[in-house]
């Protein structure tokens, strides 16, 4: 955590300052509370551990001082999807005569739509694009690609597809693979060649998010987007909060219906977007991803608002106590009310370090210990 304010712990393990702005948000509401308002305006002795003595107070709500672990976590507003864009273009003639439905995921090997009399048009995996009719003689990564989807599919054998000539070489076996995958897809008279049109390369398998050609119309040109068939959440994080973040972070997603699913920081942007918020200025964001630990728990859902928790400081074995229990001093600092025997209560001076907004507790260093009480601001 270097680089981001930290302080030790009384543990020994890291720690982080709490933001002036949010301690001073403590202290209001603390200070809103009988008790504290009653030791500042000198009903109770000075915030000091020195102070001249207990003073008997009427019952107080109160909460154990523990030792434990903690994190501070920072929630931030984010968007769940897939990841990916791809446009799907036709590249040879005839009319589509049919299109799979938004949504559907195509994997490879499957046919992304079917043109004319049934023909399809089929998904293989690969990152150079289709820019020319295949077939026997020729030599190049797209033929590469399409040899290593083949024994992949099972309609070539690894042996066979890197003999001789090599991977890149569209040889008579690659024929016959190709023949089986087309009698796979209900091609009539499988020609063991690609024309131009009758095949698409994409890294991975895609998601159809909507569907842009008709039926009855040209199969050249825009037909589908799509999608990877990976969720992922994106963050626009504030360029303020972007030394809070590393690739391989752990974070917490809160999915719309409340419920939760781990994550893992998978990217962080090098360059700010500047983007204009309604009725402020320019505001600078750096992209951020998450990949889900889980990908199963986000469902079919896309384009919808999560809360991303994202850990910006930890500290292992040291005291807590609730943020309501937290007394600012009139000079300077906090302090906390120790309840003793028969409603008594005494001022120890402590500094506050983690603050954790999931459980409302914070770190603190003083001279207490496990077990000790202390008075919380009633709700």
């Amino acid at each position: 955590m270097s680089g981001r304010d930290a302080v030790p712990g009384p543990g020994g393990g890291p720690g982080r300052r709490l933001r002036a702005g949010w301690l001073a948000a403590a202290a209001v509401v603390v200070l809103a509370a009988g008790p504290a308002s009653a030791w500042l305006s000198g009903a109770w002795p000075s915030g000091d551990s020195s102070g001249t003595g207990p003073v008997t107070n009427s019952p107080a709500a109160t909460a154990t001082v523990r030792r434990a672990d903690i994190a501070a976590t920072t929630p931030v507003t984010a968007t769940l999807g897939y990841a990916g864009s791809y446009t799907v273009t036709g590249q040879g003639g005839g009319t589509l005569t049919w299109l799979p439905p938004a949504g559907r995921v195509i994997g490879q090997g499957a046919a992304l739509y079917r043109v004319d009399n049934g023909s399809p048009v089929v998904l293989l995996q690969g990152r150079v694009p289709a820019w020319r009719a295949l077939g026997e003689g020729l030599a190049g990564p797209d033929v590469a690609q399409l040899n290593h989807d083949l024994v992949v599919l099972g309609y070539a054998s690894r042996p066979a597809a890197a003999a001789a000539a090599g991977w890149d070489y569209y040889s008579a076996e690659t024929a016959q693979g190709v023949q089986r995958l087309e009698e796979h897809l209900g091609v009539a008279d499988p020609s063991g060649t690609l024309s131009l049109g009758s095949v698409v390369f994409e890294p991975q398998p895609i998601r159809v998010s909507r569907v842009t050609g008709r039926l009855g119309g040209p199969a050249a040109g825009p037909v589908l987007a799509a999608t990877s068939d990976r969720h992922v959440v994106m963050i626009a994080l504030g360029t303020s909060q972007e030394g809070e973040v590393t690739a391989g972070d752990a974070v917490t997603v809160t999915l719309p219906d409340g419920s939760t699913a781990p994550g893992v920081v998978s990217s962080v942007g090098s360059v700010a977007v500047t983007s204009s918020g309604q009725g402020q200025g320019p505001a600078a964001t750096i992209p951020v991803l998450v990949r889900l630990a889980h990908p199963r728990a986000a469902g079919d859902l896309d384009q919808v608002p999560v809360t991303v928790n994202i850990t910006t400081a930890t500290a292992r074995d040291v005291l807590l106590v609730p943020v309501t229990a937290l007394v600012a001093q009139s000079s300077g600092g906090y302090a906390v009310e120790v309840a003793g025997p028969q409603s008594t209560q005494r001022p120890v001076r402590v500094t506050p370090g983690i603050f954790d907004d999931a459980t409302g507790l914070v770190q603190v260093t003083g001279a207490l210990r496990p077990g000790q009480r202390v008075v919380v601001a009633s709700s």
